[in-house]
C-alpha cells in the first residue's frame, strides 16, 4: 500500500502503528533471504517506536506510524553506518541526517537501513561489501544502484517509502530498473548534513515511492533551508496541496541524444510518452544540449576527484575497521587495501590521477569548464521549455555479474541522469509501460531550478493517464 493510503487507515484508528511495523517486519523476514536490501534491520526499535507512537494522536503528525527504509549512507543516531564499507563496520552515527530527523519529527518509523554500491560508487548494487541486491521483478537481474536497497524494499513491501542518495542517477536509475518513482531534487533543496559524501558537488537526498503522490509528500518533509549544510538554499517549498494542478507544460526533447545504442523497445516506449504528452494538450518541441555528450566523461572525472578527497578520511585510526600492522604506514595501506572494494579504489585511482600535479589542469580543470557549458545548454533551453524529458536508462537490467568485467558498459547505464547532477537541476524517473520482458520503460523529466512543482505535476499527469504499476 501506499504512504498515502496507510496514513488514511492509522488516522482512523483502522490499524494501529504497532500492528503495521509488525506485518511490515513479517515481510522482511520472509523476503530478506532472497533479495538482500537490507544491511540493518531496527526490529526492536521499530516495534520500541511504534508502541510509543500509539500514546499520542495520529493527527499531530505528517507520517504517523509510517516505516521508512533509509540507504545506508545516511545517518540515523546511534545506529550502525557502513556505506556498504568493510572500512566503516562497527561504526554507529552519533547523530541523525537532517533528512531523517524531520521524518522522525513527523512520526516515521525508520525500520531500517538499505544496502548500496559501496559509498554509492556503483550501477547495480553489486558493489556492495554486503552482497548484492537482487532486483525485485526479476531476482537474476541487477537492482540498480547505487540505492538499489532503497528501491527493492519499496517494490516487494518491505517499508512503504525510502530514502535513497543520487550522485549520477543513484535514484532514478534503480527506480528505473524496480518500475518505481524516484526523485533528485535541486542541489540544496534538501540537507546534506548526515549523508556521508561521495562527490560533494553532485549529492543529494530524495525519495523513492510507488508513486508520484507518496515521493511527493514526504519531498515536501524532507526539504528545506538547514544551518548545517553550507550549501542549502533558503528557497520556500511547495506545500504537498499546491503541487498537483494539471497545468499544460512546454516540454523540450532533445532528440539527438537518443542514439543507437538505446535499447529498441525504450526508444519505442518513450515515443509513446511524447505522443501520450501532445495527446493530453502540452507542447512538445525540440531542444538542442551542444555539450550532453560530454557529460559522463565530465560526471567521472568531478565525482572520482571529490571522492578522492572525500575518502582520505578513511584511514583506520579513528572509526571503522583497521588492520593490523608494524608502524602507521603499513597500517594506512593495509586498512585501505582491505577495507575498500575494488570499485571504490578504481575511483579512488581516477580521482587521485586527475588531481595530480601536471594533470590537474588537463582533466579537473577542463572538467569543470565543460560542466560550466553543460549549465548553460540548460539554462537556455529552458528559457523555451518548461521542462525535459529523456528515457531514465538507455537498457533494462542485466543480469547479475554479467557487467562486472566491464565497468565502462555499466557506466554508460547513467548517460541520461547525470545530466542532471552535474547541472544541479531536478529530475523525477517514472514508469510509463511495462516491456515485453517484464521490466519498465521509464521517463525521465528533468526541471529548472527549485521548480520540482513541475516536474512532479507532469509526472504525475502520465503515470496517472497509465498507471503502469
Amino acid at each position: 500500500m501506499s504512504v498515502l493510503e496507510l496514513l488514511k487507515l492509522l488516522k482512523k484508528k483502522e490499524i494501529t502503528p504497532y500492528e503495521l511495523i509488525l506485518e511490515y517486519i513479517k515481510i522482511i523476514e520472509e523476503k530478506e533471504n532472497v533479495y538482500n536490501a537490507f544491511i540493518n534491520v531496527y526490529k526492536e526499535e521499530a516495534i520500541r517506536r511504534a508502541l510509543e507512537l500509539s500514546k499520542f494522536e495520529p493527527d499531530n503528525y505528517l507520517l504517523y506510524g509510517i516505516p521508512i527504509g533509509v540507504k545506508d549512507n545516511i545517518a540515523v543516531e546511534n545506529m550502525e553506518l557502513t556505506c556498504g564499507s568493510r572500512i566503516l563496520l562497527g561504526f554507529k552515527s552519533p547523530y541523525s541526517a537532517t533528512a531523517v530527523k524531520r521524518l522522525i519529527n513527523e512520526g516515521a518509523i525508520i525500520i531500517g537501513k538499505t544496502n548500496l554500491d559501496e559509498f554509492g560508487m556503483g550501477c547495480s548494487t553489486e558493489f556492495s561489501y554486503f552482497g548484492p541486491t537482487k532486483n525485485a521483478i526479476n531476482p537474476e537481474y541487477v537492482a540498480g544502484g547505487s540505492s538499489g536497497g532503497s528501491a527493492v524494499a519499496v517494490k516487494i513491501g518491505e517499508c512503504a517509502i525510502s530514502l535513497g542518495s543520487d550522485t549520477g542517477g543513484s535514484i532514478r536509475q534503480p527506480s528505473a530498473f524496480n518500475g518505481l518513482v524516484g526523485l533528485k531534487p535541486t542541489y540544496g533543496r534538501v540537507s546534506r548534513y548526515g549523508l556521508v559524501a561521495f562527490a560533494s558537488s553532485l549529492d543529494q537526498i530524495g525519495p523513492i515511492g510507488l508513486n508520484v503522490r507518496d515521493v511527493a509528500y514526504i519531498w515536501t518533509i524532507i526539504s528545506g533551508y538547514d544551518p548545517k549544510d553550507s550549501t542549502s538554499v533558503n528557497v520556500q517549498v511547495e506545500k504537498f496541496d499546491e503541487i498537483f494542478k494539471f497545468k499544460k507544460y512546454k516540454i523540450g526533447v532533445p532528440r539527438h541524444i537518443i542514439t543507437d545504442d538505446v535499447d529498441k523497445e525504450i526508444k519505442e516506449g518513450f515515443e509513446y510518452a511524447i505522443k501520450k504528452l501532445t495527446d493530453m494538450g502540452h507542447i512538445v518541441e525540440d531542444v538542442k544540449l551542444n555539450y550532453w555528450k560530454y557529460a559522463l566523461s565530465v560526471y567521472h572525472i568531478i565525482s572520482s576527484s571529490e571522492a578522492s578527497s572525500n575518502l582520505l578520511r578513511y584511514d583506520g585510526i579513528r572509526y571503522g575497521y583497521r588492520a593490523d600492522g608494524e608502524d602507521l604506514i603499513e597500517v594506512y595501506f593495509k586498512t585501505r587495501s582491505e577495507g575498500f572494494g575494488d570499485e571504490v579504489k578504481r575511483r579512488i585511482l581516477i580521482g587521485t590521477f586527475c588531481l595530480s600535479y601536471g594533470y590537474y589542469d588537463e582533466y579537473y580543470i577542463k572538467a569543470s569548464k565543460v560542466r560550466r557549458l553543460l549549465k548553460e545548454d540548460f539554462i537556455n533551453a529552458f528559457k523555451n521549455v518548461d521542462v525535459i524529458i529523456t528515457p531514465t536508462v538507455p537498457t533494462f537490467p542485466w543480469k547479475i555479474g554479467e557487467r562486472i568485467s566491464d565497468p565502462v558498459k555499466m557506466y554508460l547505464a547513467d548517460i541520461y541522469t547525470v545530466l542532471a547532477n552535474l547541472v544541479g537541476i531536478p529530475a523525477i524517473s517514472v514508469p510509463i509501460q511495462k516491456s515485453s520482458n517484464g521490466f519498465y520503460i521509464n521517463l525521465q523529466i528533468m526541471g529548472n531550478y527549485f521548480r520540482e512543482a513541475d516536474i512532479l505535476d507532469l509526472a504525475e499527469q502520465i503515470f496517472y493517464e497509465n498507471n503502469p504499476i
